[in-house]
């Protein structure tokens, strides 16, 4: 059995609850593998690779992805999500956000941009991840990176929520772009939801939910290495 399956991962468990609950699967002894790691408070879509597929699980690096982001103002955590210890909160004045600010300054992370990433993430440092190191009480302080903000789109404004859509490349932390719009328009923001909606030609509309995964959905949604 070899391919590709499109999981939408349901927000709550780790990427790899997802493998280990294809691995509980009667009869399933395949080599199994995901292309990306979506953080547990997202959901959306996650590629898992079976068989010989593992060996592409690499070409998912460069693909585009797109999310759905839900972003809170007034609050800052360690993580620059809703769910990290909560550093410092603030009152939203709405009369300082009306919605043509709030579209220009999201709109100004389209192109190019320098991103630091979150403290608590999975990049190394020294060969440790900067997560464990966070656990561990160290002092960490990512080096910037340059991604690439394809497109991005407000769906939504309810302040002090803003709803946006982002087509992004590989390395870019949503968490951080709602950090640096929040910083932006003057206040202290984090992301409270996400949604991946797209890995490459891999879609949410597309993709079954782990709950429906048994011995037979597992082959009839099987896609074929080919389509990588």
């Amino acid at each position: 059995m070899d391919g590709f399956l499109n999981v939408n991962k349901p927000s709550g468990i780790t990427s790899y609850d997802v493998i280990r609950y294809i691995k509980k699967i009667p009869g399933f002894r395949e080599k199994i593998g995901h292309t990306g790691t979506l953080d547990p408070l997202a959901s959306g879509v996650l590629v898992i690779c079976i068989g010989n597929a593992t060996r592409k699980a690499s070409k998912f690096l460069s693909m585009e992805k797109e999310y759905l982001a839900t972003l809170l103002l007034g609050v800052s955590t360690d993580t620059d999500d809703i769910q990290g210890k909560v550093l410092g909160t603030q009152n939203v004045s709405l009369n300082d956000l009306n919605h043509d600010t709030v579209n220009k300054v999201v709109l100004s992370f389209t192109g190019e941009i320098e991103q630091i990433p979150p403290v608590v993430s999975a990049i190394r440092k020294n060969g440790a991840r900067l997560y464990k190191l966070h656990r561990q009480g160290h002092s960490v302080v990512p080096e910037p990176r340059k991604v690439l903000i394809h497109k991005i789109k407000i769906e939504k404004i309810e302040i002090p929520r803003i709803v946006f859509r982002v087509v992004c490349s590989r390395g870019t932390y949503v968490r951080s772009l709602c950090r640096d719009i929040g910083e932006k328009l003057g206040y202290g923001a984090v992301q409270e939801a996400l949604v991946r909606l797209r890995v490459g030609h891999f879609t949410i509309e597309n993709a079954i939910d782990l709950e429906q995964l048994n011995r037979d959905t597992l082959h009839k949604h099987l896609i074929p290495i080919t389509f990588v």
